[in-house]
């Protein structure tokens, strides 16, 4: 975030307060004033302004706050932005159909994957939730490392001065080995998440290119670890190959 080009100090205070409900789904007023160092009376009128608008609503009971229809309504409309949701879709489901796994679509944004959409077995409808918004680091993540590893070198070398969290012991926290990993992962033409964002998790993902072969997105199979063997990885990696194929020849 640029400090510089922030302007309308009273808006950052109301979207920070917005952000808050990225944490959690319900907030009081003490919380958020706690959380950001605000006076309760500014987060009231906050609070209060952005129930008028439908972006919160408000527990009369609890007097509570959670995200209301207009937020909706937005992440309706941000969806309908990104074509590649349509297009992928179909293809994600046979995926997660064919695999018995999940399937995870995301973009990359200031350094981070944001998830666009997931699917999951037909079987496994219990499992269905939306995922649109959601983050994750870039570098513990298959569908992260897809991406990471084909930006262009200058973002990369900027990635690596982070501090790269880690999650599990199998989080790659070293610049040194996570830039020869992002080698090995374009050698291959895939990335492989090894429990190194969750422990018993992996994944198989791959980057989408544009037409002129600009990095657009990237798609994942994720599950349980002990499905992920090597001969079945490089099996998804053939399938998964396949399925970019098609969703890169439907791009404008």
């Amino acid at each position: 975030m640029d400090q510089d080009e922030i302007k309308v100090k009273s808006l950052k205070k109301a979207l920070d307060v917005l952000n808050c409900f990225l944490v959690k789904p319900t907030w009081g007023v003490t919380e958020i004033s706690d959380r950001l160092g605000l006076y309760k009376s500014n987060v009231y009128d906050i609070l209060t302004t952005l129930k008028a608008m439908d972006y919160l609503e408000k527990d009369e009971e609890t007097e509570r706050y959670k995200l209301g229809m207009q937020v909706f309504a937005l992440s309706r409309a941000m969806e309908e932005t990104f074509s590649i949701i349509k297009i992928a879709m179909p293809y994600m489901q046979e995926l997660a159909n064919f695999t018995n796994e999940r399937v995870y679509l995301a973009i990359p944004h200031d350094g981070e994957v944001v998830y666009l959409e997931a699917t999951y077995p037909t079987e496994s409808v219990n499992l269905m939730r939306s995922i649109l918004g959601e983050r994750a680091d870039m570098h513990c993540t298959g569908i992260g490392k897809a991406m990471l590893a084909n930006l262009s070198e200058e973002e990369i070398n900027a990635y690596l001065q982070r501090d790269l969290a880690v999650y599990t012991d199998h989080t790659i926290s070293d610049p040194v080995q996570l830039r020869a990993e992002l080698e090995a992962t374009r050698q291959r033409g895939y990335a492989i998440d090894d429990m190194e964002h969750e422990f018993g998790v992996k994944c198989v993902a791959m980057p989408i290119f544009d037409k002129t072969h600009k990095l657009y997105a990237a798609i994942s199979v994720s599950g349980l670890a002990v499905h992920f063997t090597d001969d079945q990885i490089q099996e998804w990696a053939l399938l998964i190959k396949k399925y970019v194929a098609k969703i890169e020849n439907r791009l404008s």
